[in-house]
């Protein structure tokens, strides 16, 4: 008689979407264990003191694509986090003299578009209207597993229900539909308007993440992921969780340990333990093995399976796609405590103002964020980054001393894969002071401001945090790696080649961003198979 295993579900990884997993099986009656490499569970979304006093949210720095059902269902709110809205979503200082607001309402949205174009401003609410319309859609389909292509007859009925889905649309709605999954954000907007401050706004977020020209085919889509989420029931709305992103976790956290999980911090998997019935447990850096009737793993799928798989426990072809994920997202992130807001050329003053509380983008026009990613390409760096600033200390007075600031920098383009035998551990600090000097550039006061600094480069990312290339979502948002094909066509349903193994993080479907989705669908099918016995048989 085989002795008694250690849990049900083994979780690797205690960031947002393993913790999610771990609330929901629990919920189930399933005894499950979260195993956390860092000191600290959470992952990428994280609150840290980088500096005496100053505390920010580490990586992950802004919410909205949370989803609202996860909230309610793990109590997020009862453990006490709550979001604050942005007052405007976003301020781009385009010069010394002109700006451009976006948000606060759709009037004032107009009103500041018509100073570039009155026929931009009158098109706003037809191209809000139609990103809703696919949008919309796009929320259902997050919530569901996709079907398998070439699975059983449960897989064939919920792609003719997926199918029905987009057949309900307009002949308009499907001609944009086919849009925003196959076109360039700047061909989408480029049809869209005529001004370029709307379209620098607009595209910023197809470029959030993603290591790629803003007319790049499939950037349209990277757009859409960033626009379907909510804040406080207000769809397309982003914000700030009181006490950093932290708060998020830290509330999942709590409710899992409500429910019964246990969770090990400080402990590190360096192998997936594999035998002829499937995955059987983890072996840990100590040399510690933990069993368990099944793993799910809450990481990038390169680190899961070239990594903590065995070669022989996977087909050749499997590894070979996995070998091949595209990885990278070309991000670089810095926390900055400050002594003074920034003050901006064009909108002096450096007390808090609706423009300090919202999203700051440095990144004038489409062409600044196209040739940003071919400096990238070229010398691994851009030599005009693109540049997100957010001061949530504007509207969270605990997370820096009274009269000081924090401050996230959200960065592009910054190859993971440097030119010239280059390392990031080189070449860090040189990278950090040109995008203060960036900054600098709209706010001269800002660079005699930076306190101190923490720094992220793609190579930092993916050593603190098992971003492997430094990707914020395990994994680009290419068309080839969406939906039924994240990570690999044939395993879309979070079940993976090996029996009992579960991928449940951001490289499968819905994708990347604090959404608590992946760990959420993930912990549906897991629950199906305990109760189905599926489980038991070996999988393909």
């Amino acid at each position: 008689m085989p002795p008694p295993v250690a849990c049900d579900v083994l979780i690797v990884g205690g960031g947002h979407n393993g913790l999610t997993c771990a609330c929901y099986l629990a919920a189930a009656g399933l005894k499950v264990r979260v195993i956390e490499r860092r000191s600290v569970v959470g992952g990428a979304a994280v609150t840290e003191e980088f500096h005496p006093g100053f505390r920010n949210s580490t990586a992950s720095y802004t919410v909205s694509l949370l989803n609202p059902q996860v909230i309610r269902d793990l109590r997020l709110a009862e453990h006490g986090l709550r979001i604050l809205e942005r007052p405007i979503a976003n301020f781009l200082p385009l010069s010394d003299t002109d700006y451009l607001k976006v948000g606060g309402s759709l009037a004032a949205t107009q009103a500041e578009v018509a100073r570039f174009s009155p026929a931009d401003a009158a098109r706003l609410p037809a191209y809000y209207a139609m990103l809703e319309r696919v949008a919309g859609v796009l929320r259902e389909l997050s919530l569901e597993t996709p079907p398998n292509v070439g699975g059983g007859i449960g897989d064939f009925l919920s792609a003719i229900r997926t199918a029905r889905r987009f057949k309900k649309l307009d002949m308009a709605a499907r001609r944009d539909v086919l849009d925003l999954f196959t076109k360039g954000a700047g061909d989408l907007l480029d049809f869209w308007f005529e001004s370029a401050p709307i379209k620098a706004a607009l595209g910023f977020d197809a470029i959030v993440g993603n290591f790629a020209s803003p007319y790049a085919p499939g950037t349209a889509y990277v757009l859409l992921h960033h626009v379907f989420g909510e804040v406080n029931g207000k769809r397309g709305v982003w914000g700030h969780a009181v006490g950093g992103m932290g708060a998020i976790t830290q509330a999942m956290a709590a409710e899992a340990r409500a429910r019964g999980v246990h969770i090990d911090t400080g402990a590190e998997v360096v192998n997936v333990c594999v035998d002829s019935r499937g995955a059987q447990g983890v072996q840990l850096k100590d040399g510690r093995v933990i069993e368990a009737r099944c793993v799910a793993a809450n990481v990038n799928p390169k680190l899961l399976y070239l990594q903590l798989i065995d070669a022989p426990a996977l087909d050749i072809d499997f590894r070979r796609r996995i070998q091949a994920w595209k990885c990278g997202s070309a991000t670089f992130r810095m926390n900055v405590a400050l002594n003074e807001l920034p003050d901006f050329n064009c909108l002096p003053g450096s007390d808090v103002a609706l423009h300090h509380q919202s999203g700051i983008i440095m990144a004038p026009s489409l062409a600044y964020m196209e040739q940003a990613y071919f400096d990238a390409r070229t010398y691994g760096c851009s030599r005009a980054p693109v540049v997100e600033l957010l001061i949530p200390s504007t509207v969270d007075d605990s997370l820096a001393p009274a009269g000081k600031h924090v401050a996230s920098l959200f960065c592009q383009h910054f190859s993971p894969d440097l030119p010239n035998g280059l390392s990031w551990d080189e070449i860090r600090e040189q990278a950090a002071d040109h995008v203060i000097d960036t900054v600098t550039r709209y706010a001269p006061n800002f660079k005699d401001a930076v306190i101190a600094r923490k720094i992220l480069s793609p190579l930092d990312l993916e050593r603190e945090f098992g971003l492997t290339g430094g990707d914020i979502f395990h994994g680009a948002l290419t068309l080839d790696q969406l939906w039924s094909a994240r990570p690999v066509l044939g395993h879309g349903d979070y079940r993976s080649p090996v029996n009992r193994l579960y991928l449940c993080g951001s490289g499968t479907h819905p994708g990347g961003g604090v959404t608590g989705l992946p760990g959420r669908n993930a912990a549906r099918e897991i629950i199906r198979d305990f109760k189905s016995g599926r489980m038991k048989e070996k999988r393909a």
